[in-house]
């Protein structure tokens, strides 16, 4: 019988929040070419000279306002979410957790697949939209980290799931209730952004396309069908339908930028600051690219954008929490799998009746 194993794959965070764990997870982050993709020598010189000597302390300060007694929210939100889905499929599939950066490795969780048995193995990269500094890197570091053995185990990769309704149906349970209680005058729907030469590089058209015209992402056509801001547009429009929100009503933004080439706009930042100064008093934010709350969503946007917004003369900048490990989140996850992965699960794990609704059925 074939024993299959899933490995959820996240980005990765710090071991901790002090300055030296910062600097050692930022070293391997930003030493990766697919997220600073410039010459070798070039990288170097701008991770050695210009960010590692300044940005670790700083990140660090950042990381410490949303470290909790179980460590970093983005780990601990995973481990629940592995925990939940060894659950749900009854004990036939191992489950694991890995990093692309830091801890829990890929290699480690390789080894535990090992080490269980495991025939066949589905990654689910935890990233709803396509992008090579996210997605692209940590299935390449599996494969990378795969082919060291001599047996190399058999993978299927979940594709990005942007528009999966399993996943809008999910982030709109969520923020549904937040909505109806605050009345936002504003909806900001915000990414993490990229910069503008990963987008025109994912162009499949040779660079006729992307960010071409004001109308590049309005619709997903083979040109883009990689580009991470067509696909963010995509998940915005799928979630406005979701939440019944109208044209007016909501905005997508992309956050997180780093250093002075162009990144994709508008900026998260600025547009807050500027809907203040325009008189809006209520903004809620939703950040669609991220399943875990993390230092992007609970320190950039739910502590800074908030306190800025709130000094420009807003009264109310509410985030909308990200799935973690909710049940929701569980079921639409089983659901994506479902559709992407040529699973059977074991007797033991399918349900009593094509009626039963468990989740080890849906696992097919």
């Amino acid at each position: 019988m074939t024993r299959w194993g899933l490995m959820l794959l996240n980005l990765g965070t710090p071991d901790s929040a002090e300055v030296g764990d910062v600097r050692r997870y930022l070293g391997e982050f930003l030493s990766d070419p697919r997220v600073i993709d410039i010459s070798p020598i070039g990288r170097a010189l701008l991770l050695n000279l210009v960010i590692l000597p300044f940005r670790p302390r700083k990140s660090a300060e950042a990381y410490r306002k949303i470290w909790t007694e179980r460590g970093s929210p983005l780990l601990f939100h995973g481990q629940d979410l592995r925990d939940k889905l060894a659950a749900a499929l009854g004990g036939g599939v191992q489950v694991e957790l890995a990093m692309r950066y830091q801890s829990p490795s890929v290699a480690s969780a390789l080894a535990r697949f090992r080490e269980g048995g495991i025939d066949r193995i589905a990654v689910f990269p935890l990233f709803p939209q396509y992008s090579s500094a996210a997605f692209g890197s940590a299935v390449e570091k599996v494969y990378v980290e795969a082919n060291r053995s001599w047996n190399v185990p058999a993978m299927s990769v979940v594709p990005p799931f942007y528009d999966h309704p399993a996943f809008i149906e999910a982030c709109a349970a969520l923020a549904r209730p937040v909505l109806e209680e605050l009345r936002p005058e504003r909806v900001l729907m915000s990414f993490h952004g990229l910069p503008e030469r990963h987008v025109r590089k994912s162009d499949e058209s040779g660079g006729r396309h992307c960010l071409c015209s004001a109308e590049c992402c309005d619709t997903i056509v083979a040109a883009n069908r990689n580009c991470y801001r067509a696909q963010a547009f995509a998940t915005a429009r799928a979630l406005a339908a979701a939440l019944d929100l109208s044209a007016r009503s909501y905005e997508v933004t992309f956050q997180s930028r780093l250093g002075r080439s162009p990144w994709i706009k508008p900026y998260t930042d600025l547009r807050i600051n500027e809907l203040a100064g325009q008189g809006v008093k209520r903004v809620a934010v939703l950040s669609p690219s991220f399943v875990a709350d993390c230092l992007e969503t609970l320190e950039e946007i739910g502590l800074r954008a908030r306190a800025d917004f709130l000094a420009r003369g807003g009264e109310e900048l509410r985030l909308v929490p990200s799935l973690n490990s909710t049940d929701a989140w569980v079921q639409a996850l089983l659901r994506i799998l479902r559709d992407a992965v040529p699973f059977a699960p074991p007797p033991q794990a399918a349900p009593q009746s094509a009626g039963s609704g468990t989740a080890a059925g849906r696992f097919r």
